[in-house]
């Protein structure tokens, strides 16, 4: 596949050994445009930053017109174009990422800081396939961020300045909120934030079939339960109250909702839930070595 709008972005980097151009002014290559990449280019898009400015590379066969028709970026399938790149977003599947490194490796400009999004790959092994002193930053995103409402935690790699964490939030944050964290916490990092949207998914499902048995349309059931479950997630925002404190703010004493409340807590809901996350966590850790 050609590049269908022009020729690869220009070299920021200058010569080994220069000083780095300021990445939010520089380009940017993002490599893998699936869902989650094309989630983060349409964020960044939408944040301002120019289509201009932006190299997408996919080697997947007719997605080149597809993307830039969509996006109005440049698309090519080469990964020796990102030797122009300030920034490279690698945003493919954990079993593609190896292959995709050892390519990407020796067209890295000097300076470059290449962005994860592998889940369970973690830096070190990242670095291993990558030019020594190269900054890593490792991200775990989540599926809202395709709506601007993502939360995505960030961990830098042995050659990580602050300066390169800073460019990786400002990237995430055009589709969300980011939290820095040292890499030893995001095992646990995917199993709340990065699993969290099915758990969230799988009790709206709950609550809709309940309404259904109770009488309602299944429309309006739904309609019902995602406006409290938005509802009730800017409360925690807006408010910054604990959960137990809205939570009693809901409960009156021998009401409906306390009645409600006790049937989840002597089915174990609670316990379930938590055993739940662990689940995730156990599994987060075997896949990533940890």
């Amino acid at each position: 596949m050609s590049d269908p709008v022009g020729d690869p972005v220009g070299d920021p980097a200058g010569e080994p050994g220069a000083a780095r151009v300021p990445r939010s002014h520089g380009p940017l290559a993002l490599v893998g445009a699936g869902v989650m990449g094309q989630t983060l280019l349409g964020g960044l898009l939408r944040a301002g930053r120019s289509p201009a400015d932006v190299l997408v590379v996919d080697r997947r066969a007719g997605r080149g017109a597809e993307l830039h028709e969509r996006f109005g970026v440049r698309v090519v399938d080469d990964p020796a174009a990102v030797r122009g790149a300030a920034t490279v977003v690698v945003a493919v599947k954990p079993q593609d990422l190896a292959d995709l490194l050892d390519s990407l490796a020796p067209h890295l400009a000097p300076g470059a800081l290449l962005v994860s999004l592998a889940a369970g790959v973690t830096t070190a092994a990242i670095e291993a396939r990558l030019p020594a002193g190269t900054a890593v930053v490792r991200v775990m995103p989540n599926t809202p961020s395709l709506v601007d409402e993502g939360m995505a935690a960030l961990a830098g790699g042995s050659a990580c300045a602050d300066a390169d964490l800073a460019e990786a939030e400002d990237l995430l944050r055009s589709c969300g909120r980011t939290v820095v964290l040292p890499e030893k916490h995001l095992d646990a990092v995917t199993a709340l934030s990065g699993s969290g949207p099915a758990y969230v998914f799988y009790v709206v499902e709950a609550m809709v079939e309940a309404g259904v048995l109770l009488g309602l349309p299944r429309a309006t059931a739904t309609e019902l339960v995602v406006q409290t479950v938005v509802g009730a997630g800017a409360m925690l925002r807006e408010t910054g109250q604990h959960p137990t404190v809205l939570r009693e703010q809901v409960t009156s004493p021998a009401g409906t909702t306390a009645a409600a409340l006790r049937q989840l807590d002597e089915s174990g809901v609670r316990a379930a839930l938590v055993s739940a996350v662990e689940a995730a966590w156990a599994r987060s850790r075997q896949l990533s070595g940890s």
